[in-house]
């Protein structure tokens, strides 16, 4: 139990008080106080009531309530604590005190000074101040010093916070108090409902202690390897539903953070949580998430997850290339055989290395984390990482594990078929690479498998058919996230605008998780994400602009229809122009078979690319709809 202010008043009633004192001693609470020389009429009673309920329940506790009127006669009253364990003695005491005496009365008085943390606030508590928490576990396998826990506050019953701890001093791998308070400061700004969010923070015994909210009870990283109770008791339909709520709520998110400007820097399965309730999260931003503090009292050790799911130029510097190499197709296929059955059907990633960014539409920022645990001290990387881009190709990494989730595909096979091409006979050597960035070909041969059985079932009878009719579509739009020239990935606003109208249109989910407005604070887009929705909950209030054809998927120009005017799985491959981009050149190519829009590749105004010939596209008439057929080799 803490007592805490509202306790103290509702159990220091007069009734206790009498209870504590004998028959005469009850008589002299009515007495006007001594010290007044008749010129107050107050009496003990009241002092006690409004002054000094505090002491009195610590004189109770040594078991010399009676002492109260001695204290009040020198005007002691509550204000006055805590008092120092020197100053004691001047209490004055009718009865034998010693030194013992002195050091219960000084630790007991703190029992009744208790402080809570309230939201956003930051608390320096003293030495000998007890802290108004109580810890639910503690997991040492996170981190090597015990740096993370999980807590509870009497303040707010039924919530669990995850505690980080600081170490705080000048030595090597110690933050200053200043630079602590810098890093709260940063924290305490971010607040989305799917990131882990600062909640309150203290100082104590020389470490600075942060809470944040929600603590989570899984990561991804678990969730791919084992099933746990909370996912595995939903019904099938509910549970698919439910990863294709995820991946919306993440790209929100991450339209979220980056609209302040910021970035995350290490997206990958176990940086993305989610609780007992199913509601997933991001881990917090700063060097004070509880990765950050392990990889600080561990510096030698390798990150792998991090690597796998790194955006190349995180890891290596890109070949440089000419100016016009860049603006290649971001996702349009070219002619492809004919002949070829539709499971040959390849997803092309990009393998164009993009210039030094005067030519992407991304505002410029500064990223928010100054750390960055997935750089390894070695590598050199490019003058200007755009680590916006960065995050939108470690979540389109994400984004197919989670796809391949969907479809029953184990991750562990995933990992070993990407680095099937590095595997050497024999025994022994080193790991085999499995990460994304060095794998683009086998990645695409696994998208290009993951599309082949979705197909199966969303042509089957099962109630939840629909979802699968939102994974092709979904995988076109990881595969602009995966290209290797980040000028070439989308932003994080339009892959949530694109999953905002597969969840709508194509998986049947009429009211996704998330709908917000974001604004980026530089005027690079203000509207709605999604174009035309309201915020809310619910996400019924789409409208498609009289210039955008519904088969776009709010992605831009590249539009592909059979003869009937069948809906298909295309999505375009540039922004259309409510994305505020200027508009680009487009053309029509026509056979017996198709009717096609193309457009130059690119994400703005192709400038002095514009003479350059657009990309023709073509669909199998037998293969599955929006396969993009690619002319050149998808493999590295």
């Amino acid at each position: 139990m803490w007592w805490d202010t509202p306790r103290i008043e509702a159990t220091v009633t007069r009734q206790f008080v009498c209870s504590h004192l004998y028959a005469e001693e009850v008589g002299a609470l009515d007495r006007p106080l001594a010290f007044g020389g008749g010129l107050t009429d107050g009496t003990y009673w009241e002092w006690i009531d409004e002054k000094a309920k505090r002491l009195f329940l610590i004189l109770v506790d040594l078991g010399c309530p009676n002492q109260i009127f001695g204290l009040i006669d020198d005007s002691w009253e509550d204000d006055d604590l805590p008092i120092a364990i020197d100053q004691i003695g001047r209490l004055p005491w009718t009865g034998t005190r010693d030194e013992r005496f002195d050091r219960k009365f000084y630790t007991h008085q703190y029992q009744y000074l208790v402080r809570y943390l309230e939201p956003g606030s930051n608390i320096v508590y003293q030495e000998d101040d007890i802290i108004p928490l109580d810890v639910v576990d503690r997991r040492p396998g996170l981190t090597s010093n015990n740096a993370v826990d999980r807590v509870e506050l009497p303040n707010r019953p039924g919530e669990i916070f995850s505690r980080r701890r600081i170490p705080l001093g000048t030595g090597p791998g110690l933050f200053s108090y200043e630079e602590f308070l810098y890093e709260v400061n940063l924290t305490k700004n971010i607040q989305n409902d799917h990131l882990v969010s600062y909640y309150g923070s203290y100082t104590h015994h020389g470490f600075g202690y942060v809470l944040f909210t929600p603590a989570s009870d899984f990561n991804l990283k678990s969730l791919l390897v084992t099933l746990p109770a909370p996912v595995k008791s939903l019904d099938k339909q509910v549970r698919r539903n439910l990863v294709m709520n995820w991946i919306h709520c993440l790209c929100d998110t991450l339209c979220y953070i980056h609209s302040r400007g910021n970035s995350h820097g290490n997206i990958k399965p176990s940086s993305i949580l989610f609780n007992s309730k199913n509601n997933v999260f991001y881990t917090d931003l700063t060097r004070l998430s509880g990765e950050s503090l392990a990889l600080a009292s561990d510096k030698s050790a390798f990150d792998k997850e991090s690597y796998d799911y790194a955006a190349p130029e995180q890891w290596y510097r890109p070949t440089t290339t000419s100016a016009s190499s860049h603006r290649a197709n971001l996702l349009s296929p070219t002619l492809s055989s004919p002949t070829l059955p539709p499971e040959s059907a390849r997803f092309s990633i990009s393998r164009g290395h993009g210039g030094e960014g005067n030519t992407s539409p991304r505002t410029p920022h500064t990223p928010y984390t100054p750390h960055a645990p997935h750089s390894p001290p070695t590598t050199t990387t490019t003058p200007h990482l755009d680590a916006q881009a960065a995050d939108v190709f470690s979540l389109g990494c994400v984004i197919l594990e989670l796809l391949s989730f969907q479809l029953k595909r184990a991750t562990k096979s995933f990992a070993a078929h990407r680095a099937a091409k590095h595997k050497t006979p024999g025994r022994g050597g080193a790991v085999p690479d499995s990460s994304f960035h060095k794998n683009v070909g086998q990645v695409e041969s696994w998208m290009a498998g993951l599309a082949k059985d979705a197909a199966k079932k969303r042509d089957g009878s099962g109630a939840d058919r629909a979802v699968f009719r939102g994974v092709a579509p979904t995988l076109q739009v990881v595969a602009r996230m995966l290209s290797v020239a980040p000028a070439d990935r989308p932003t994080a606003r339009e892959v949530e605008r694109h999953m905002y109208r597969v969840l709508t249109e194509y998986c049947g989910i009429r009211e996704p998780h998330c709908v917000h407005q974001y604004g980026d604070g530089g005027g690079s887009w203000g509207v709605g994400v999604g174009g035309g929705r309201g915020s809310g909950s619910g996400g019924s209030g789409h409208v498609i602009d009289e210039d955008e054809d519904e088969d776009d998927l709010g992605m831009g120009g590249l539009r592909i229809r059979d003869r009937d005017g069948n809906e298909t799985y295309a999505v375009s491959v540039a922004p259309t122009t409510r994305s505020f981009a200027r508009s680009e050149p487009r053309m029509t190519i026509r056979d017996s078979d198709r009717e096609t829009m193309a457009s130059y590749g690119g994400r703005s105004d192709p400038g002095s690319h514009a003479a350059s010939p657009p990309q023709a596209t073509w669909q199998h008439p037998g293969g599955h709809r929006g396969f993009m057929l690619s002319s050149q080799s998808g493999a590295m």
